[in-house]
């Protein structure tokens, strides 16, 4: 399952959730610290290593 970064623009905090597809489509996602709904996704760059060499 994807992981999805999220800020919230009350309060500051940054948290991460495991959730799949469609329980991000239809999850209200709140603040774990202040449970405001105001927060965004934030999108991280990320590194991926595989066994084939280019």
């Amino acid at each position: 399952m994807p992981l999805y970064d999220y800020k919230c623009d009350k309060c500051g905090e940054s948290f991460s959730l495991i959730m799949s597809v469609k329980e991000k489509e239809t999850t209200k996602v709140k603040c774990p610290k202040c449970n405001a709904e105001e927060i965004r996704q934030v999108y991280l760059s990320f590194f991926t290593k595989t066994s084939r060499k280019s």
